[in-house]
């Protein structure tokens, strides 16, 4: 077998990077050249995975992407495979700066703009959504039957409408309405409720719940031309009549909603979650720089971008701090990777139980690897806030929310505090769908995305064999972003996902 360039099988991101990102899958025996080096692979390496450039002896750090990822746990010789069989988890130290790294990304002197719904006080609605919001699971079925009876051609009669949501949940009694779970389920049902993307609100309760639909939307702090109706099924005489009575008011509602249209508005108005699932090792090479160049790219129009799933960036949050527009805002991200310490360990676990076996099998072996691909999405600019889970989305620029890396879980919060619009980057295939907000998914990968390609809406895998560059991609990504804002309909859109990714977290006792 002759020699051939590692370029052309393998990728090193970094000049001292101790390890290469495999192409495609390296037989044993390929001799690869680099810098006047020749590496033999010494073992079968998957698709994704990392291929050894450089020796390394037991309990040395191994860099990908110009930093540590993890320690050997056996030697380690060029051509090898490196991975849980002889890499872990590194301990974590890092130095933290605030405010050294910080880019103001430059403004292109071009306004773009997009098609919405403007809502009164100056939000902007990417949809125009009924949302039946639940109080308490007892009423759950109750608004599912309701929605159903909207779902489908029916819709077709209001063309100016987007659909009927019912968001359920498995909680809302049992629990202290002022305990840390009880606020977050609170906050999380009020942000879905006060949505841009929501025109018309029905609550529904049963009529004993601790979570009460009143103090629900006491001072809901929704726009003022959100219609808002509530019933309680106990008041009604139970689930049939509530059922009769729901769809009546649904229907008046949507008579309602119909009326509205879209409007130009700036690109500053949009409101981006920026969330990844089923990652592998292409992960932090194509889609999540790409989008990471699309966030720029909104930031500098205005907008705002919104990073999450805590315990993905653990790891790699020094290199946030260090893009904080001042110690207050870095510190706050510092203290909620703190708390996620204290409560994973309360379950016995620690943050570096992560990657998942999905993620392994694609090429991950450690969450110091999986975190500085997962922070890329987040692009150059500076972190301007960082929110708890849900917490209502104020700041314009790059910011952080606190949350779960469960998908449904963590994209939930970003909903809930206002995102109008999803960007969801999957190595694995993940199939998540988001409602009332579009999700707009990229594949790192061209195979996958030829393999699920009725679930993908782009493909960034021509970054990783040189047909594109991220900035190509990044900007197909941003385009597609204002398209789908303006109205262009999503995969998992056309799919009716979404309804069951409405996850709220839970947290504390349930008595």
């Amino acid at each position: 077998m002759s020699p051939s360039p590692l370029a052309e099988h393998a990728l090193l991101l970094h000049p001292d990077d101790d390890v290469a990102v495999a192409l495609r899958d390296l037989p044993p025996g390929l001799t690869l050249t680099h810098g006047g080096l020749s590496v033999a692979v010494t073992a079968a390496i998957p698709q994704g995975h990392k291929l050894a450039v450089r020796a390394k002896p037991t309990g040395e750090t191994v860099t990908k992407y110009g930093q540590v990822i993890g320690r050997t746990t056996s030697p380690v010789h060029p051509g090898d495979h490196v991975h849980t069989h002889n890499l872990t988890m590194d301990s974590v130290n890092p130095v933290y700066e605030f405010g050294t790294g910080r880019v103001r990304v430059p403004h292109s002197g071009v306004l773009r703009t997009w098609e919405g719904f403007e809502r009164a006080g100056g939000a902007v609605g990417t949809r125009n959504y009924v949302g039946i919001v639940t109080s308490v699971n007892c009423s759950a079925s109750t608004a599912r039957m309701i929605a159903d009876q909207f779902r489908g051609p029916i819709m077709d009669a209001w063309p100016n409408v987007d659909g009927v949501v019912a968001l359920t949940h498995d909680s809302g009694c049992g629990m202290v309405p002022s305990s840390e779970g009880g606020q977050i389920l609170r906050r999380t049902l009020r942000g879905y409720a006060a949505h841009p993307n929501v025109g018309a609100v029905l609550a529904i309760g049963l009529g004993c719940e601790m979570l009460a639909v009143d103090a629900l939307l006491d001072d809901l702090p929704a726009p003022a031309d959100t219609i808002v109706e509530r019933l309680i099924i106990q008041d009604q005489g139970g689930v049939r009549a509530t059922v009769r009575a729901g769809v009546t008011a649904v229907r008046a509602l949507i008579e309602q909603l119909d009326q509205r249209r879209r409007t130009t508005v700036p690109a500053s108005r949009l409101i981006l979650g920026l969330n990844c699932g089923g990652s592998d090792g292409y992960s932090g090479i194509t889609a999540n720089p790409a989008l990471g160049y699309a966030s720029d790219l909104l930031v500098a129009q205005g907008a705002t971008t919104v990073l999450a799933e805590t315990p993905e960036v653990f790891g790699a949050e020094h290199l946030l701090t260090r893009r904080a527009v001042d110690e207050t805002v870095g510190r706050r991200l510092l203290d909620r990777i703190a708390w996620w310490h204290s409560y994973v360990a309360a379950g016995g676990g620690t943050l570096d139980n992560n990657p998942s076996p999905g993620n392994k099998a694609g090429g991950l072996t450690t969450i110091l690897e999986k975190s500085l691909g997962a922070v890329a999405k987040g692009g150059t600019a500076e972190l301007t806030a960082v929110y708890e889970y849900a917490e209502p989305i104020t700041a314009p620029g790059f910011t952080f929310m606190d949350t779960p890396g469960y998908d449904p879980v963590s994209v939930t919060g970003l909903v809930a505090g206002g995102a109008t619009l999803v960007c969801f980057t999957t190595g694995r295939g993940s199939v998540l769908g988001t409602k009332p907000v579009p999700t707009l998914k990229v594949a790192t990968n061209t195979e996958m995305y030829e393999r699920m390609r009725e679930d993908m809406d782009l493909d960034a895998g021509p970054i990783a064999t040189g047909d594109a560059t991220v900035e190509e991609i990044g900007g197909q990504i941003f385009e597609a972003l204002l398209e789908v804002a303006s109205g262009r309909i999503t995969v998992s859109e056309d799919l009716d996902l979404g309804r069951d990714e409405f996850v709220p977290w839970q947290l504390g006792a349930v008595t």
